[in-house]
């Protein structure tokens, strides 16, 4: 006979609290997708025949400027890097490197 063979097994019971619990269930993701995508296909194909949606661009002038000038600095990045052979960027990399201050080497003594 052991020490625990008198103890009392089970879940705690508390004065005052209802003995049912009910425990929040938990939604199946899965089926919820297949759900929502059902809806957006038969929405879309209300009238059974493929129509392009028109979308209507809703931003400023200055979102569309500000877009446009985003994607001309990126195309003019990936041209200069473009530009460049591997040869040419070691050698700019070691001239930056040249131009750094000495403050992290270690000092001689």
């Amino acid at each position: 006979m052991s020490a625990y063979d008198q103890a009392v097994g089970g879940a705690l019971k508390l004065k005052g609290v209802c003995n049912k619990i009910k425990k929040k269930k938990e939604k199946n993701k899965k089926r919820y997708l297949t759900k929502v995508l059902e809806n957006v296909k038969t929405s879309t194909n209300c009238s059974g025949k493929d129509k392009p949606i028109l979308k209507v661009d809703r931003r400023t002038k200055a979102e569309i400027a500000f877009e446009k000038a985003k994607e001309n600095k990126a195309a003019e990045k990936i041209f200069e890097k473009a530009s460049k052979t591997h040869k040419e960027r070691i050698i700019e990399f070691n001239r930056q490197l040249d131009a750094l201050t000495e403050h992290f080497d270690i000092p001689k003594k």
